[in-house]
C-alpha cells in the first residue's frame, strides 16, 4: 500500500512498538519513496525500521536519475536547458510527487501567521497558498537552474550524490526533530538517533567521493546542512517536525546539493 509522507493524521490504534527488522520492510520503504510496482505490503512501522538506510535508496534512485541525465547530455546531445527541466521532472516524479507536495505543504505553514499550532493547521490544510507556490518554485527554479549549470561530462557523478544527499537531508531532519504525534512522520523520527546517523553519514561520505572525489563529499554535507537548517526553522516556526517537513527537506536538500556542486565545479575545485 502506498502511503505519503503528507498522510498526518494516524489513530492512536496504529501506533504500536517498533516492529523487528525484515526485508519486507526495506522492501516497502522502496516502494514508498519511489513508483516502482514492487506490490509489497508493509506498515509504516516495518517500513521506517530502515529510516537509516534511506541514503541507500537514494543512491538507486540517483542511479536511475543520473544514467537519464547522462543519456539526455550524450548520446542524444539535446541542450542543458531542456535536458535540466527533463532530468528534474524524472526526478520529482520517480518518487511520486510525495516530497514535492510536503515542500508545498511546508511552505504554507512557514510563511503563515500565528502560533505553531495555527501552522501546522494550515500546513495540513488540503489548499495551496501564496507562501506554498512560493517555495515551490524558489527550490524548483534553483534545483533546474542548477542542473543546467552542470558540465556535461560531470551530469551522472553530480546527480547520483544529489539524490543520496536529498535522502541525507531527510534523516538529519529526522534525528534532531521533535516528532507530531498521531501522524507519519513520527515513525521515521522516532526510528533515527545520531548514532544511526553517523553510520548514514559515514557511508554516504564514501559513497559521495567514490563518486565524485572531494566534490562529492561536499554535495552530501550540503545535504546534511538543508536537514539541520530545516530543523532550524521547524523548531522556530512549528515546534513540531511532520511527515511533510520531512518531505521538504528532500526537495531542499537535493537542491543545495546540487548549487554546492556546481559551484565548486566552475570555482575550479
Amino acid at each position: 500500500m502506498k502511503h505519503s509522507l503528507g498522510e498526518e493524521r494516524c489513530s492512536d490504534d496504529e501506533i504500536t512498538e517498533n516492529p523487528p527488522f525484515s526485508w519486507q520492510g526495506f522492501l516497502g520503504l522502496i516502494s514508498f519513496s519511489t513508483i516502482l510496482p514492487l506490490n509489497i505490503h508493509s506498515t509504516i512501522q516495518e517500513m521506517a525500521r530502515f529510516t537509516f538506510l534511506w541514503p541507500l535508496i537514494g543512491a538507486f534512485i540517483g542511479i536511475i536519475i543520473g544514467g537519464f541525465g547522462w543519456l539526455l547530455f550524450h548520446p542524444l546531445h539535446l541542450y542543458p536547458l531542456l535536458s535540466a527541466a527533463m532530468i528534474y521532472s524524472l526526478a520529482i516524479s520517480f518518487t511520486g510527487f510525495h516530497h514535492l507536495d510536503g515542500l508545498v505543504d511546508f511552505g504554507d505553514g512557514l510563511m503563515a501567521h500565528g502560533s505553531p499550532e495555527r501552522r501546522i493547521e494550515i500546513m495540513r490544510d488540503k489548499r495551496i497558498g501564496t507562501g506554498g507556490l512560493a517555495t515551490l518554485l524558489n527550490v524548483s527554479l534553483i534545483t533546474f537552474a542548477s542542473i543546467a549549470t552542470i558540465p556535461m561530462i560531470y551530469i551522472f557523478p553530480v546527480l547520483f550524490v544529489s539524490e543520496i544527499a536529498a535522502k541525507m537531508s531527510l534523516i538529519s531532519c529526522a534525528t534532531f526533530s521533535k516528532p507530531l504525534h498521531n501522524g507519519t512522520g513520527q515513525y521515521f523520527i522516532d526510528n533515527m538517533n545520531w548514532k544511526l546517523l553517523m553510520i548514514s553519514v559515514a557511508f554516504t561520505l564514501t559513497l559521495g567521493f567514490l563518486a565524485f572525489k572531494n566534490i562529492g563529499v561536499l554535495g552530501i554535507i550540503g545535504g546534511i546542512t538543508a536537514g539541520l537548517i530545516m530543523v532550524l526553522l521547524t523548531r522556530r516556526s512549528f515546534n513540531y517536525t511532520t511527515g511533510d517537513i520531512l518531505g521538504a527537506s528532500n526537495e531542499v536538500g537535493r537542491m543545495l546539493s546540487i548549487l554546492i556542486m556546481v559551484i565548486f565545479i566552475l570555482w575550479g575545485f
